[in-house]
């Protein structure tokens, strides 16, 4: 059985211009309901993506929708009791270092939804929720944009430390390792409010020894130009000598008037073990990052194929 990136959901492709992620938790008033309506959701989720596709599309250019659903353990298990769950699919509950930490949060569904049109993810998101909003209560909403050139909205390039596009599925999406959700992949989702003023009142070379590269080039510093806690050695994870990658998407969002800005992380790997050292290495080794910056939330969604999804829609999780 080998990885077919065709069956899969939108978990290594691009960050998008509109974008929107959204939280879930289940009433849990009663579970047969809840199951009947996932089912169905499961199955209307991708006809409506399908149709918004054609809606969107233009003679010259296919539409640039992309959707992720994801399920938290919790969800899982209170919707599938009797079926097996993928391998590495937990309950994070937060990670903490010498000076900061990395707090868990709650929720049930996981939504990551993305186009050029902001239209198209606004009616995304709204047909989704007539089949979840009497079993689900919102946790979270969090719309975002492109910043200038897809830079960070710290001012620095993004995505230069994810694998390459053609490469990345390779990194995203499990394997022969979880045969029965092969094709998945495993998300961490996790929101960063940012002290703006803190940031631009340092100088750029500061700014730079703090993440680690030039900000107009993208260039990484030699070792030594760079802060100890730079955020490209505290986030660097490897494994028998060999560094790790998955598929980082940091996403901005801003109320700008009222000063409410921060970057929403979403990592999509084939193991989460990776994703967790990244994070667990971030607290320990004090990222330059967390010194500006408050975490609200993180939590781990276990990204179905559409194979599964099907599975799902056909009663077959259920049983």
């Amino acid at each position: 059985m080998t990885v077919n990136p065709l069956k899969a959901q939108d978990v290594w492709k691009d960050v998008g211009e509109h974008v929107q992620f959204t939280v879930l938790k289940f009433k849990r008033i009663d579970r047969a309901k809840t199951q009947a309506a996932i089912q169905e959701f499961a199955d209307r989720s991708q006809a409506i993506i399908r149709s918004l596709r054609i809606r969107d599309s233009h003679l010259a250019t296919e539409s640039s929708l992309k959707v992720a659903i994801g399920f938290s353990e919790a969800a899982w298990e209170y919707l599938f009791p009797n079926q097996p769950k993928p391998a590495e699919l937990e309950t994070f509950s937060g990670v903490k270092g010498p000076e900061y930490e990395m707090p868990a949060s709650t929720g049930d569904l996981f939504f990551h939804i993305r186009a050029s049109n902001e239209a198209v993810v606004y009616e995304a998101q709204t047909q989704f929720m007539r089949f979840l909003k009497n079993i689900t209560d919102v946790v979270d909403e969090t719309k975002g944009f492109r910043y200038f050139e897809g830079r960070a909205i710290i001012g620095f390039i993004d995505g230069t430390e994810a694998p390459a596009v053609e490469d990345a599925a390779g990194y995203a999406l499990i394997g022969e390792e979880d045969p029965k959700f092969i094709n998945g992949a495993y998300a961490f989702a996790q929101k960063w409010h940012h002290n703006m003023d803190f940031w631009g009142h340092l100088n750029n070379e500061t700014q730079e020894k703090a993440i680690g590269r030039e900000k107009f080039t993208d260039l990484e510093l030699e070792d030594d130009d760079k802060f100890k806690n730079a955020h490209n050695v505290a986030s660097k994870f490897e494994k028998n000598g060999e560094e790790q990658k998955i598929v980082r998407m940091n996403v901005p969002f801003s109320d700008p008037a009222s000063g409410n800005t921060g970057t929403y992380f979403i990592g999509y790997s084939r193991y989460w073990s990776v994703t967790k050292g990244m994070l667990t290495n971030m607290v320990e080794q004090s990222d330059y990052l967390l010194t500006f910056s408050d975490i609200l939330s993180g939590q781990l969604f276990f990204i179905p194929s559409r194979d599964t999804l099907a599975d799902i829609a056909d009663g077959v999780y259920n049983q």
